[in-house]
Order: C-alpha cells, then sequence, then structure tokens
C-alpha cells in the first residue's frame, strides 16, 4: 500500500476523531454545568443523586461506559442494535462521561465567587438569572479554564477509546491499517495526528485564556 492510499484511509479516520471531540463538547459543557447546579442545589435528594452519578462516571473507566451504552440496549432491555448505533453510543458515552468532569470544575469555579458580588448585582436590580448569566459565569470561565484545557486535551486522547466498541475513528483504522501491512508506518501517522491536533487546542485553549484575562 502507497502512503498516499494509506493517508486517504487515515483522513477518514482523523474526520471521524474530530467530530467525537466536537460533538462531545457541545454536549458535556452544558450538560457538565447543570450537574453542577444539581450537586449545589440545597434539595438533599437531588444534590446527592448528582453526586452519585458524579462519583460513579468519574469512578469508572470511560470504556467500560462505552460498552455499556452500546451492548446496554440489548443485553438488559432486549433491543436490536444496528451497527448505525456505534456513532451515537460513542457520542453520548463521552458526553454523559466529561459532563461529570465538567460538571465539578464548573462547580469549583462557581464556590470559589465571592458573596459580594451576588450582592452587588442585587443592590444593581438583576434577578438570580441575570446575575448568574452576566455577572457569575464570565468570572467562572475566566477562572475555570485552565482545567477544563487539561480535560481537552485529556479528551483529543480518549477519543482512541471508541476503537473498544469497533468504530472506526483514527486509531482503530490505524490498527487495521498496521495489521494488514505488518507495518509501524499507520500508528505513526496517528501519532502525529494526535500530537497535532493536541498542539492546535492547546494553542487556541491558550488564546482563549489570554484573552481572558483582561486584568493584566
Amino acid at each position: 500500500m502507497s502512503l498516499s492510499v494509506m493517508l486517504s484511509q487515515l483522513s477518514t479516520g482523523m474526520v471521524t476523531t474530530i467530530l467525537i471531540f466536537v460533538m462531545t463538547l457541545i454536549f458535556s459543557l452544558p450538560f457538565g454545568l447543570i450537574l453542577s447546579f444539581g450537586r449545589m442545589s440545597k434539595q438533599f435528594l437531588l444534590r446527592n443523586i448528582t453526586k452519585m452519578y458524579i462519583s460513579i462516571m468519574r469512578g469508572t473507566p470511560l470504556m467500560l461506559q462505552l460498552l455499556v451504552v452500546y451492548f446496554g440496549p440489548y443485553y438488559i432491555l432486549g433491543i436490536s442494535i444496528s451497527s448505525s448505533y456505534r456513532a451515537y453510543a460513542v457520542i453520548i458515552a463521552f458526553a454523559i462521561n466529561y459532563a461529570a468532569y465538567f460538571a465539578e470544575i464548573f462547580r469549583g469555579g462557581i464556590e470559589s465567587m465571592p458573596n459580594g458580588q451576588y450582592e452587588a448585582a442585587k443592590v444593581l436590580g438583576y434577578n438570580r438569572a441575570q446575575t448568574f448569566f452576566k455577572i457569575i459565569l464570565p468570572q467562572v470561565i475566566k477562572r475555570i479554564l485552565p482545567s477544563v484545557t487539561n480535560e481537552v486535551i485529556t479528551l483529543v486522547k480518549d477519543t482512541s477509546l471508541a476503537f473498544s466498541i469497533a468504530y472506526a475513528e483514527m486509531f482503530t483504522i490505524a490498527k487495521s491499517i498496521a495489521a494488514s501491512q505488518k507495518s509501524m508506518v499507520p500508528f505513526v501517522a496517528a501519532a502525529v495526528f494526535y500530537y497535532v491536533f493536541n498542539f492546535a487546542v492547546a494553542g487556541l485553549m491558550e488564546l482563549w485564556e489570554k484573552k481572558m484575562s483582561y486584568y493584566r
């Protein structure tokens, strides 16, 4: 197999990996914010259910969660699953897993805000929703960006776990080509892709972090 043909095949996996990455962030960030509200709730039941959910998601392997989400409908509910469900299973598993991590990051950022911010907003006539979204959340985002960056970088590498349910992302295709061609070149190409992708993501997050540092 020529290098151009191999890269052409790997490019399909690259697109899939990027899609997993983007879709995970789209769903896990807002879900994580909602979970953080539940985690901080004054209602005992809601707070503890959310706490247990976060504990389970963070305390069990993402690969195991992928297998449960993909095979669960069949083994638990007896629902037939098709190969097209793999894509949905990957996004669902990644989103619910990363939402738990983002929830704790959001919670830490929100709880670090001084009460004076809320009191000042109340004096200015803001209601609770306006106070949070216009005053608190922008400051929280500024504070949690370094932690979010670490999770986002980890997500880039974790996309390779989709191979556990035979979903054809970058690593799965590279492994398949390497096995058929008995060559390490596909693995090297995959490693370069992950490094460049991570480098680009880290660079973008750093630029965003600098943009948010408006008092420096």
